[in-house]
């Protein structure tokens, strides 16, 4: 349902070992009763016990007894943001970084606070890809693949999985933020609503912060947001009252390394 308070704090490369650990750090109940919402913060470390990766993150869960009292509702307090003086640049050099070969000119200081961007590119969601890149990602869940039990769900059809929703609002960012060349921490995302197969996703980004690093670098705190069947030009976001407009499915806030 949603992140906070994620940091990327280390390289990972081909031939590393990962492992993952989780510990539950918060809990309450749904209004429906049957279900609640588990706070989870995980961590990735590689095979030197160096943790590479660490998130909270928080999932709809079901009872195993619809009728059981729910425990004392806990939930923990997280940062709205990741601090920009703790971000991790270690063993990053951008002394050779070349704008040419990486499609576009601009860099941090064409950036400004507010600057909204409106990635111009969509991609139509199909089933067979989306389940091939859940698989990857490791997620078994039934929602995503087994379309059997959820043609008696209210949704009646197969979830595409959040992560890929991520994953396809990074790349069609890539117009616009072509040098947004690595995420260095996610301060927080939402996924607001479902997608499915045959919606087409599209995204717009806006600048909300920024911090210069170096003399070579500086970090851009973008929020990203994906919509579904929308034109990103037209910018759907909340409205007065704080509600989403229904075609947005994914508010995502992170910092991203900008070269300068």
């Amino acid at each position: 349902l949603g992140y906070a308070e994620g940091r990327f704090s280390g390289f990972v490369f081909p031939g590393d070992t990962l492992t993952a650990r989780s510990t539950v750090i918060g809990l309450r109940e749904a209004s429906a009763g049957d279900s609640g919402i588990v706070y989870v913060r995980s961590e990735g470390l590689n095979q030197r016990g160096e943790t590479v990766l660490s998130y909270v993150r928080w999932v709809l869960v079901q009872k195993r007894d619809a009728g059981a009292p729910a425990p004392a509702a806990q939930v923990p307090e997280l940062a709205k943001a990741v601090p920009a003086d703790t971000l991790e640049l270690t063993r990053l050099d951008l002394a050779g970084y070349d704008f040419a070969l990486a499609g576009s000119p601009e860099r941090f200081g064409d950036y400004p606070v507010g600057r909204r961007i409106a990635h111009p590119s969509g991609m139509t969601v199909e089933e067979a890809c989306h389940m091939t890149a859940t698989r990857l990602y490791q997620n078994t869940a039934r929602v995503h693949f087994d379309q059997h039990r959820m043609a008696a769900s209210r949704f009646k059809r197969r979830l595409v999985y959040g992560g890929h929703v991520i994953s396809l609002a990074r790349a069609l960012s890539f117009e616009g933020l072509a040098n947004a060349c690595r995420i260095l921490a996610i301060n927080g995302g939402r996924h607001v609503a479902p997608c499915f197969a045959g919606d087409t996703v599209f995204a717009w980004s806006e600048v909300l912060d920024r911090a210069e690093l170096g003399p070579r670098s500086g970090a851009l705190r973008l929020r990203t947001v994906a919509v579904k069947n929308r034109d990103s030009a037209e910018f759907p976001d909340r409205g007065p009252d704080g509600a989403y407009d229904p075609a947005v499915i994914l508010d995502l806030d992170y910092w991203a390394l900008m070269p300068a």
